[in-house]
């Protein structure tokens, strides 16, 4: 761990990384920087377990930069990330570090984008290359990225490479890397896949772990309320209307949930935008620079397309609905108070979902309160005092005078009162709205108790119940169950097969996005010559049903076909 005497010139580092970290307000490293920086920079493999959020970009990028051979344009690190967002923020990180560093070149290889400027930056030579699995092995293929001279290769959130189902293609592109080099390995959690994948490439690892789940909430102030699904959109309406926000991001289940909550909120005024896997890289690329920049207060997302995404102003996290697992919980929350900033999360909460609490607060031991949707007088209470704190910051703002000498030219010809012309003034920035809103009444959902009366349920009941998360919130309740419990599998057929050149990964990912279902809930994969088969958990809602069809792989829709309970 570090302390105050810590620091990153104690860790060994040149004095042009300094500058850069104290150029961007850089103070001590984090515990990942202080435990991995020393490892990396004395040439050893490292293995270290460590949540989004904690500094770990960081911990891997300055000992690459210290390394690195400014006179020789080849690639030398290699760094494989999940998603596209996420290799785009790391190179921004090696970017902002390398700042004071002459030279430095760093590639983006990723699907969705120009192949032609990829092409023309390895050609003109990068030396370090970001990028996700399925781009970064089409290139070693092409022969068009070349790591005969790679120094040092870093995997990065490993457990969500084998979540989407890419874990086949890292292990090839780790069999084509030269043997001669450095490895690093980040993930939150160690499945025993990801192990495996250490034992067999690592050598003599030093193995980090930062207890960070408990440090990474310490500065978030979690709450929860009760709503069922029908009542989830006004419930939004109220919490936003009483919050003192900056960006927000809401998760949802699904693609078309993120369409149906983002319309809902700009229908109501609020600057809101939907990302889903079914928009454009470009457009994703853009939605993000305008939530960054402050051009958009809320982003409605899927957990898969909100990967990687690191946002300052994030001030709230709203879990619309609830996420499958703990670990997701987590990556969800960690959006927010990061670097010690505050931060706020929310979680909605049908009924019968409130034994989930129990299971959430064991795993971040931090309990979570309990709120009750916003009334109406309330909303109006809000609305008030950010109305007044509004006037009060413009009473002090450079183009206050010219303003004033128009009022007072006002009053001097009319016979009015200054309070009616403040008062006209504010009815006029309101496009002539009533003050008092007519929202719809709420009756807050009844909550679902356990035998002793409490809503998160006995601390020392059924576990095993407890461990695995609900998977849906919808109509049904006995179909819900079944799915959440996944003790049935449903056999289907797939519409694409060997002959259109697909991949496992390719399947699994797919349906992981698509579903949002865990890898281990996908089983029995089968590629034949047209087609595919595929276990799945039985009693999936319509809703998945019809994202999954949607879905595209190697050029085909999925267009599932049940074969039966198996």
């Amino acid at each position: 761990m570090t302390n105050d005497s810590t620091s990153f010139a104690s860790l060994g580092l040149s004095q042009a990384l300094l500058k850069a970290l104290s150029d961007m307000q850089f103070q001590t490293p984090s515990p990942v920087q202080a435990q991995t920086i020393p490892c990396l920079l004395e040439g050893q493999d490292v293995i270290a377990q460590a949540q989004t959020g904690t500094g770990k970009t960081a911990a891997f990028a300055l000992p690459i930069l210290q390394q690195l051979n400014l006179k020789s344009s080849a690639t030398q690190a290699l760094i494989l990330a999940p998603t596209r967002e996420l290799a785009i923020q790391v190179a921004e990180q090696f970017s902002a570090l390398s700042v004071h560093l002459a030279g430095i070149t760093v590639s983006v290889l990723c699907g969705g984008q120009d192949y032609r400027r990829q092409l023309k930056q390895l050609k003109d030579g990068a030396q370090i290359v970001v990028g996700t699995p399925g781009r970064i092995l089409d290139h070693i293929d092409r022969g068009t990225l070349q790591l005969n001279q790679l120094k040092t290769f870093v995997l990065d959130e490993a457990d969500e490479m084998l979540r989407m189902g890419f874990i086949e293609d890292v292990e090839l592109i780790l069999s084509k890397l030269p043997e001669a080099k450095q490895m690093a390995l980040f993930s939150a959690t160690m499945p025993y896949r990801i192990r495996q994948i250490a034992n067999n490439y690592l050598r003599d690892p030093v193995s980090v772990e930062i207890r960070s789940e408990t440090a990474t909430v310490k500065s978030i102030e979690q709450r929860f309320l009760f709503a069922s699904q029908g009542q989830k959109p006004d419930a939004l309406h109220r919490i936003l209307a009483v919050e003192d926000y900056q960006g927000v991001i809401v998760f949802v289940r699904t693609k078309s949930s993120t369409e149906e909550v983002a319309e809902s909120l700009q229908q109501q005024g609020y600057r809101a935008m939907a990302i889903h896997g079914d928009i454009t890289q470009a457009l994703r690329e853009r939605i993000i620079a305008q939530f960054r920049q402050g051009a958009i207060d809320i982003l409605v997302a899927t957990d898969v397309a909100a990967r990687g995404l690191d946002v300052e102003r994030v001030t709230h996290v709203i879990n619309y609905d609830v996420p499958h697992d703990c670990e997701t919980y987590v990556h969800r929350i960690g959006r927010t108070g990061r670097a010690g900033r505050s931060g706020v999360t929310i979680l909605f909460i049908t009924p019968r979902e409130s034994r989930i609490l129990n299971t959430i607060e064991r795993h971040t031991r931090q309990r979570i309160e309990k709120i009750t949707v916003p009334n109406d007088h309330a909303i109006q209470q809000a609305r008030q005092k950010r109305f007044m704190d509004n006037i009060s910051a413009r009473l002090t703002h450079e183009h206050l005078p010219a303003y004033k000498a128009i009022v007072e030219d006002y009053l001097a010809q009319n016979k009015v009162s200054p309070a009616d012309v403040a008062a006209a003034l504010a009815l006029l920035l309101h496009q002539d709205k009533p003050w008092q809103q007519n929202l719809p009444q709420f009756k807050e959902a009844k909550e679902k108790r356990s035998r002793d009366g409490d809503i998160r349920g006995s601390r020392g009941g059924d576990r095993r119940r407890e461990d695995r998360f609900e998977l849906s919130a919808r109509k049904s309740g006995k179909s819900d169950k079944r799915f959440a419990d996944n003790h049935q599998q449903e056999l289907f057929r797939i519409d694409v097969g060997r002959i259109h050149g697909v991949k496992p990964g390719n399947i699994v990912g797919a349906i992981a996005n698509e579903a949002g279902l865990q890898s281990r809930q996908i089983s029995g994969l089968k590629i034949h010559e047209d087609y595919s088969t595929v276990r799945l958990p039985q009693g999936m809602p319509k809703e998945v049903f019809q994202d999954l069809n949607k879905a595209w792989v190697c050029g085909r829709q999925l267009k599932l076909t049940s074969l039966g309970v198996v």
